[in-house]
């Protein structure tokens, strides 16, 4: 059975999509970019678009009961590849070890600098 997530406190996104679906121990994170809850992307350097789609990603989390240390998969979408350093020193900020899986790729992203998505896991 699988479940949609919400929160008021992320991207409410523009397309059918759910924001996370949850099945069974397992929570999926829908990409998220740096867009405000109203709809709006923010633009900036990619510190400050790398901690808006972060904070997007945990409020999902948490909308689902998990915490970003259940987090245990993130696929990174980078419009340059050459923000990869300044990407993880943010991102760094936002995981404890062990870290979760990830791969991280360059992208067309229409305007952002980042997107992130994400899988959580636990089985309590």
């Amino acid at each position: 059975m699988r479940k949609a997530i919400s929160t008021p406190q992320a991207s409410p996104g523009g397309g059918p999509y759910s924001q996370g679906i949850a099945a069974g121990h397992l929570l999926f994170v829908s990409g998220q970019g740096p867009i405000d809850s109203a709809g709006h992307i923010q633009s900036g350097d990619i510190e400050a678009e790398t901690r808006l789609t972060l904070d997007n990603i945990r409020a999902i989390v948490e909308a689902g009961g998990y915490t970003m240390d259940d987090v245990v998969q993130v696929g990174v979408y980078l419009a340059s590849m050459a923000d990869f350093d300044r990407f993880n020193a943010v991102y760094r900020t936002y995981f404890n070890a062990p870290y979760p899986a990830r791969s991280c790729i360059e992208a067309g992203l229409d305007g952002i600098k980042v997107e992130v998505d994400a899988i959580a896991c636990k089985t309590e």
